[in-house]
């Protein structure tokens, strides 16, 4: 990681005593500092995961027997969402002809099989590490089946990382709201002092409807263009998040 800058802080307004707002520190692009924050929620799938080339590349084996449009990476980013039926419905699959489930269970069955080709983003391990050494806690909140995501978590070494992680009871990718809110009131910190990092229109979705503080990283399965449209902290990658 490059030398980390201290010329920006979450410090009150001078002659106010009040905290100073997200939207008053941050702006898109800007540097993520964590002076604020206790607690770091991460997505899992795209943000410290690699793994946007594998979706598409499985999502394209199943367009191609369908006799569909392929996906190229600008187009997958473009349209990818959730729940994800949704963007199953977007790229040409009929419910008339096959049901939402048998596609899913298709695609997530190559996924498993697959998986361990993806490696972490440039840096995550690192940062996981500096930031549980600072002392701050972190936790995965994942659309992902949690009990999948919790021996991949293992896979990589990082599970030790986090306090506690959430994951979708089945494998169909829905969201996360019902097991972010979860989360969150299980947790002995504030929504103010917590920030979730993720890579996907979803997670600020989230993050908004846990009443916490989010930050994008254009790394994964949405767009930089739609993630700037969310009006949140948008950095470029995971280099950007400094600890001070």
């Amino acid at each position: 990681m490059a030398d980390i800058p201290t010329n920006l802080s979450l410090h009150p307004k001078r002659g106010t005593g009040k905290r100073m707002g997200f939207a008053d520190i941050f702006g898109q692009d800007s540097p993520m500092h964590l002076q604020a924050y206790r607690h770091l929620i991460w997505d899992w799938n795209g943000t410290l995961l690699d793994d946007a080339w594998l979706c598409r590349d499985i999502m394209n084996g199943q367009l191609r027997q369908r006799g569909l449009p392929l996906l190229s990476q600008q187009k997958y980013e473009e349209i990818f969402d959730f729940p994800v039926e949704r963007y199953y419905r977007a790229v040409g699959f009929d419910w008339s002809r096959e049901s939402f489930q048998e596609a899913g269970t298709e695609f997530i069955a190559e996924y498993e099989k697959r998986k361990k080709e993806c490696s972490l983003q440039p840096g995550a391990q690192v940062l996981l590490e500096r930031i549980a050494a600072g002392g701050r806690s972190q936790a995965v909140l994942s659309a992902y089946s949690h009990h999948s995501l919790d021996e991949f978590l293992d896979h990589f070494g990082v599970r030790k990382h986090f306090r506690s992680i959430a994951g979708s009871r089945d494998h169909y990718a829905a969201g996360k709201v019902e097991h972010g809110l979860k989360m969150l009131g299980e947790l002995p910190v504030s929504p103010r002092e917590t920030l979730l990092i993720g890579d996907t229109t979803h997670d600020a979705e989230v993050a908004k409807a846990m009443g916490v503080d989010c930050v994008l990283v254009p790394c994964g399965h949405n767009s930089r263009v739609r993630l700037q449209a969310c009006g949140v902290a948008l950095v470029e990658s995971l280099a950007a998040i400094r600890l001070d």
